[in-house]
């Protein structure tokens, strides 16, 4: 990230300007077999790429060396498709590239193996042929898979390709690519379809920070991100706004998450002095080719996105040509997946009138779907998608009601760093859930919108004045700031009065319920709108009881809460192996004596790691805080704090002890385990 120059015993070996994409170099010629070899490599960000988020700075994403004889398969020369799909049987096509960068011919067999989930042979090819030097040879293969196990959201089952090269008996070189047999298309009148279900995306856009870890996010720090959002109804996620990287798309896959994927934030007009628009012209279709043929195996992405708010378009006649080729090398490098783009602005660049929009498979526009819709109807055989919207409900009935709108994708899942709109606030907060991975009050009232299993939650709502002071931890950097919701029942002031109630709930009725009197029932609104309650004021427990045909399926409470008392550690797994890749996540919640939490907790906290163990960041979600991540201490936040551990050797207990003043010290262990173990 970014601007990377690569040197290998001082001689050049390439340089690449964007930070997001994968790139390789050849490193045979220059190594030596008498002395050590040096590689560098330099990347420069200090004119500040993309500067309008947290991009980060230096080498963020793995780096891997690859050994391969002189005959082996291209770099991304594997693409699987599964062109036909039923539950009876399914057509596994296979198209390889290989290439002989050796001196002199070679005949070799190109074993290609389909197998199970599990491991179990399902089908195998073989095809004999001669690659001459200098050259490479392509050879597509077809095999057949009886019932196939497919991959879906809810049930996402991996096959694999074993690629094999074969120089007599001897294995020369192979590959195993992961994918999944599934059927994906959109359609104008119905939207979304995957293996002949109709699907709604409820999707999120995300960018490739991980908070308290920066832009270099383990993996674990995703996977606790992505079930959060899963357990609120979320199934789809776009990169916003440039290619993740590849271990995000093997969890999107792992997962079930559908995946809108995004290559560039600009084309040729700029949205900052450094951005990507330097570069467009020269390297945009590499950049994009190299991209897409790493990606399109895996069966997450649904959707290739060319660009975001394009500040181009309204030049038609420049937007257009640019267009064209985009989508030319998406289709070139993968025929298989539709292409879009975040539209900017469309009616006002006449993107609809003039041609630009339909020269993507799937029309995408970022937050005017009632113009979107009318796009639609005024051609009705146009497919559309909502490529970045708002939270509020009028923009979800819009695609709820509608079948021919195949989905949204809210800004913004997850709350991250930079885009912040004023000092001292470090975050943009209109996600899902916050920078520590806790859900925020937005998040229930979309998991009442989008979950289908049943739930209740339920806030205190508070309205404030333009000039009255706010909590800078709980400033609203979205687009209603008059409003304030709060998951407990500790109002502030003596004589707190009457209490605005808001409760969002899937359920038939909600029933809210004070220190056990009933305040009465609401059922669910047509529209999907919170139920809402007047209620007096009183110490005590707040309840609200979801019902299904008469029969509680789900409650939720708010408490008052008394003095702190303890704390309280919750950790997300009990063994943790030493890689880069996995992490420990401890939640701290400072409680009263009865175990609730108490809302106004902001004691200073110092965490100690006693065996083979490590910090790796501490983050309380605040967005006004600047308290480093790095480090043993950190203030709690309206009651809670986050840790995030490593282990640092394969064997023995780690032990995290947390210390406040005026609270009994708490405790949590888990155990180093070698990563054959899990």
């Amino acid at each position: 990230m970014a601007n990377s120059d690569v040197w290998i015993n001082g001689i050049q070996l390439g340089h690449r300007p964007n930070g997001y994409v994968t790139f390789r170099y050849d490193l045979t010629d220059h190594l030596r077999a008498d002395g050590d070899t040096i590689l560098a490599v330099r990347t420069d960000t200090s004119q500040q790429v993309a500067s309008r988020w947290y991009t980060g700075s230096g080498i963020y994403r793995h780096v891997r060396l690859i050994v391969s004889d002189a005959v082996h398969v291209e770099p991304w020369g594997v693409f699987v498709t599964t062109p036909e799909v039923s539950a009876d049987r399914a057509v596994v096509a296979v198209t390889t590239t290989m290439v002989n960068e050796g001196d002199g011919a070679r005949t070799v067999t190109l074993r290609t193996t389909v197998e199970s989930p599990s491991g179990d042979l399902l089908a195998t090819s073989d095809a004999p042929l001669i690659v001459e030097p200098g050259t490479s040879r392509t050879v597509e293969q077809s095999l057949a898979v009886d019932r196939p196990d497919r991959w879906e959201i809810d049930h996402p089952v991996l096959h694999a390709v074993h690629t094999e090269v074969l120089d007599g008996d001897r294995t020369i070189d192979q590959e195993r690519t992961r994918f999944g047999i599934r059927h994906a298309e959109f359609r104008a009148d119905t939207g979304f379809w995957l293996n002949g279900r109709n699907l709604k995306l409820k999707g999120v856009c995300v960018h490739h920070d991980g908070g308290a870890v920066g832009a270099a996010v383990p993996l674990d720090v995703w996977r606790r991100r992505f079930q959060r959002l899963k357990e609120l109804g979320v199934n789809a996620i776009r990169t916003a706004h440039n290619p993740p990287s590849p271990e995000f798309l093997d969890l999107c896959d792992d997962m079930g998450i559908l995946v809108m994927d995004e290559f560039f934030d600009c084309w040729t007009v700029r949205k900052r002095r450094f951005d990507y628009h330097l570069h467009f012209k020269e390297w945009s279709h590499r950049d994009l080719a190299d991209a897409v043929r790493r990606d399109r195996n895996h069966p997450s992405v649904i959707l290739y996105s060319v660009g975001n708010e394009i500040h181009d378009t309204p030049k038609p006649d420049l937007a257009k040509g640019i267009l064209a080729g985009l989508v030319e090398v998406c289709h070139a490098n993968d025929p298989t997946r539709p292409v879009t783009q975040g539209l900017f602005r469309p009616n006002v660049s006449h993107d609809y009138d003039n041609g630009l929009a339909d020269m993507l498979d799937v029309i995408g526009t970022n937050y005017r779907d009632a113009e979107l819709l009318k796009a639609w109807r005024d051609k009705p055989s146009r497919k559309i998608v909502g490529t970045e919207q708002r939270h509020e409900l009028e923009t979800w009935l819009h695609c709820r009601d509608n079948p021919q709108h195949s989905g949204q994708f809210l800004w913004v899942g997850i709350d991250y760093l930079g885009e912040s709109p004023r000092w001292p606030v470090t975050t943009f907060n209109a996600g899902l859930i916050d920078r520590a991975g806790f859900v925020e009050p937005r998040g229930r009232q979309r998991q009442s919108w989008w979950a289908e299993i049943p739930m209740v939650a339920a806030f205190r709502r508070i309205a404030r004045t333009p000039d009255a002071p706010v909590d800078p931890g709980y400033e609203v950097v979205e687009w209603d700031r008059r409003q304030v919701l709060f998951s407990d029942w500790n109002p502030d002031g003596a004589s707190p009065g009457e209490q605005a109630v808001e409760v969002y709930s899937n359920c038939d009725a909600v029933e809210l319920v004070l220190n056990g009197t009933s305040l009465g029932v609401r059922e669910k609104p047509a529209n999907d709108s919170p139920r809402t309650w007047k209620v007096p004021y009183a110490p005590g427990t707040l309840t609200a009881i979801g019902s299904n045909d008469g029969r509680e399926v789900c409650r939720d409470e708010l408490h008052t809460a008394g003095p702190p008392a303890a704390m309280h550690l919750a950790v997300d797994r009990e063994q943790v192996a030493p890689d880069w890749d996995e992490l420990a996540h401890v939640e701290l919640t400072i409680v009263d004596a009865e175990g609730r939490r108490v809302p106004g907790a902001d004691h200073g906290l110092t965490f100690t790691v006693d065996g083979p163990g490590r910090i790796v960041a501490v983050d309380n979600a605040s967005i006004a805080s600047h308290e480093p991540f790095q480090a043993d201490h950190r203030s709690a936040f309206h009651g809670r704090c986050l840790v995030m551990l490593a282990a640092t050797a394969d064997t023995g207990s780690i032990r995290l002890t947390a210390a406040a003043e005026g609270l009994p010290e708490a405790t949590v262990t888990l155990e180093a385990v070698p990563s054959a173990t899990r």
